[in-house]
């Protein structure tokens, strides 16, 4: 068989892949990634496509920031003490409440604290916009054509019971379509909450379950206040650790790898060598 009557089959094969219409999610993925394989589509268009088709089967609740990592402002705060948490978070919004997290007031702008002029008159109250109130159970699709619609960039998510369950932004959207392409090894990429580290020890996802933790490791933690690992670090500092940065609970130690000024990705934990 010479190289012309090669290359005509493979264009046929080629053609027969693209002209099939595919039956399903999973078809059109496979489809894709054939597309991508033979450089007909590009790894970051890919990344996008995958991530837009994602977004349309995730929930707000797999995205956004837990309750006990939200950044809020209390209503009673001065304007130094607000000015000093938007320093140290670099945040642009923050949730007002009164007091309590489950009471929220309205979202504050750190642009607007710009536009104050006398501070010895400064009232959080004059200064808040309206919050939006949203389901833990609405997709991202959905939330993003919302986020457009509307102009808004956060919204505040809710549970059944409508308590606070956390927030999610329109940044928290977008990475899920047009984040990084992570690599196909990538251990935020498992299925395994816990798995043993190379360099030994163990990688732990924040969202680890506190009983999943306890079973796995033998301890006894309480997930009374918290029902996460990365809550329980959370819980125990009183803040959002930096990476790398290593804290040690009853015994156990906890090494940030993955964190951003919000949330807690990944953990490694060394657990001390038990007696003989």
């Amino acid at each position: 068989m010479d190289i012309t009557t090669r290359n005509a089959g493979f264009f046929e094969r080629l053609s027969a892949l693209l002209v099939r219409e595919p039956e399903d999610r999973e078809q059109l993925i496979k489809l894709l990634r054939s597309a991508h394989q033979r450089n007909l589509l590009a790894a970051d268009a890919l990344g996008i496509i995958e991530g837009a088709l994602a977004a349309s089967e995730m929930s707000v609740r797999e995205v956004m920031v837990p309750r006990l990592q939200m950044e809020v402002v209390d209503i009673d705060d001065s304007l130094s003490e607000i000015v000093a948490r938007v320093n140290t978070t670099a945040h642009s919004r923050f949730p007002v409440i009164d007091g309590d997290r489950d009471n929220v007031l309205g979202i504050l702008l750190a642009k607007d604290l710009l536009r104050v002029e006398q501070a010895d008159r400064f009232n959080v109250r004059d200064w808040l916009r309206p919050a939006v109130f949203i389901p833990e159970f609405k997709r991202l699709d959905v939330l993003l054509r919302e986020f457009r619609v509307s102009r808004n960039h956060m919204a505040i998510v809710i549970d059944e019971y409508a308590g606070i369950a956390g927030l999610i932004t329109i940044e928290d959207v977008l990475e899920q379509i047009v984040g990084d392409i992570e690599d196909e090894y990538d251990f935020d990429e498992t299925d395994e909450n816990i798995q043993v580290d190379h360099a030994g020890g163990h990688r732990v996802k924040a969202q680890t379950t506190v009983g999943e933790f306890n079973e796995a490791f033998a301890t006894t933690f309480s997930d009374d206040k918290c029902q996460t690992v990365g809550g329980l670090v959370l819980r125990h500092l009183g803040r959002v650790p930096r990476h790398n940065e290593t804290v040690d609970i009853e015994g156990i130690s906890f090494q940030v790898l993955r964190v951003d000024s919000r949330r807690i990705y990944t953990l490694l934990v060394h657990q001390p060598p038990v007696a003989a």
